[in-house]
């Protein structure tokens, strides 16, 4: 019989397979980037072609979610996670033996499907895991190595395309993949979550409450990517600097949002979840005001730049755990659907705002900047105009063992989350 120690080590054991999951998920788009280049050539194509690779994940991904939102309900979560894995190990090698570049790009979209169960599933079980702060702690953690995994992939990702050529990211992938689902399988799976067979994605679009929690995590995180995501080509086209530059100022931001992300526990049980959240958001939001006012003055400083998105990160580190955690309690037992329509929601934040600005990228950093403001703008508003979760203390998982608002007790130790998930880079 297991001891109380020996449960919590199998916990925490379990707690970095799933957070190790969610990381190969990511690596789908960050791992494989350096080896785009490379696709022409070896395949047979253009870079048009290759870039559709990229594209076809993030496509396959939305469709994933959505997917494994509804299969919730209907399966082991066990046996769903283990079977994403799996699926993605198969899929990640036989893209790797892609012989033309369309075949790529249709794998690339099967891979992209098949691999989004971790990301669905791993914030509901977070949350039947743990207990007390411990929630909140472990979402934060959970946030930190994935917000640190987009930093390095790319890094490992070059090392292995000089390595092994472009296959050797995608066997890395089914390599990892295979390994984490026969671990997880031999510690006996994950908590299984109880989902509700009458829920509905339209119904938590139609919760205001939901939505609250739901649109400020996507707008915050989704206006901080799309100004990350356009950077590169300003500092490199625009300012004439180099990406040297760029990755100096990911790893700023990354430090200060793991930082926070990690204080944000301690934050949310001296004030509660609803104070860190508006200041969480208020920060970002300062701070993409001040980068939009700084780029209407045509400033290229790189170092003050960065100093700028201190605030954004910081930001978003303190209301990110307890911001989506709060999103998956608002969801009332539906834990599955409501992580994917987060995930959804930053997603299709990127990518409109990539969109909206792509013809404009060469006037400077203001277009982005505007952009990211925007939606930051559209978490402050939701916040001040959506109703919140009502029982504080419940709802910020500092009950301990026992109840939670509306439905059943938040129970740790493997027990399932009734009640009612990631990210992204």
């Amino acid at each position: 019989m297991d001891t109380g120690r020996q449960k919590n080590q199998r916990k925490f054991v379990t707690l970095g397979l799933v957070v190790a999951s969610t990381t190969v998920g990511l690596m789908g788009t960050d791992l494989v980037l350096p080896a785009v280049p490379s696709l022409p050539e070896a395949l047979g194509s253009h870079a048009g072609s290759a870039q559709l690779v990229l594209a076809a994940y993030v496509g396959g991904s939305c469709l994933g979610l959505i997917l494994y939102g509804m299969l919730g309900d209907l399966a082991a979560t066990t046996r769903l996670f283990v079977g994403s894995l799996l699926a993605t190990a198969l899929v990640s090698f036989a893209c790797s033996r892609a012989p033309t570049i369309e075949a790529l790009i249709a794998l690339r979209i099967v891979q992209g499907i098949v691999s989004a169960g971790p990301a669905v599933f791993a914030p509901g079980i977070v949350k039947a895991m743990f207990t007390g702060s411990g929630v909140v702690r472990a979402m934060g953690a959970l946030g930190s190595i994935e917000a640190l995994a987009p930093a390095l992939a790319p890094i490992v990702g070059a090392a292995l395309v000089v390595l092994g050529g472009w296959q050797l990211s995608f066997e890395l992938m089914a390599a990892m993949s295979l390994v984490i689902a026969a671990l997880i399988w031999l510690l006996g799976g994950v908590p299984q979550l109880v989902g509700r067979a009458h829920g509905s994605f339209l119904a938590l679009l139609r919760d205001p409450v939901f939505l609250r929690y739901a649109l400020s995590q996507a707008a915050v995180l989704g206006g901080l990517l799309v100004f990350v995501f356009g950077m590169p080509t300003v500092i490199v086209r625009v300012f004439g600097g180099s990406l040297t530059q760029f990755v100096a100022m990911q790893l700023t931001g990354i430090a200060v949002f793991m930082v926070a992300a990690n204080l944000a526990p301690r934050a949310v049980a001296q004030f509660g979840a609803e104070k860190v959240i508006t200041l969480g958001t208020w920060l970002a939001a300062a701070g993409a005001a001040a980068q939009f006012v700084y780029a209407l003055t045509d400033g290229t400083s790189m170092v003050a730049i960065s100093v700028m998105m201190v605030p954004v990160n910081a930001g978003l580190g303190l209301r990110g755990p307890a911001g989506f955690f709060r999103a998956i309690v608002a969801s009332r037992g539906d834990d599955a659907r409501g992580s994917a329509l987060v995930i959804l929601g930053i997603l299709g934040s990127v990518t409109l705002g990539t969109a909206l600005v792509s013809p404009w990228i060469e006037y400077g950093s203001a277009p982005i900047a505007g952009a990211a403001l925007a939606f930051h703008l559209v978490a402050v508003l939701s916040l001040a105009m959506l109703p919140k979760l009502e029982c504080e203390e419940e709802a910020d998982g500092l009950q301990g063992e026992g109840g939670r608002p509306g439905e059943g007790g938040l129970q740790g130790g493997g027990q399932a989350a009734a009640l009612s998930p990631p990210s992204v880079s």
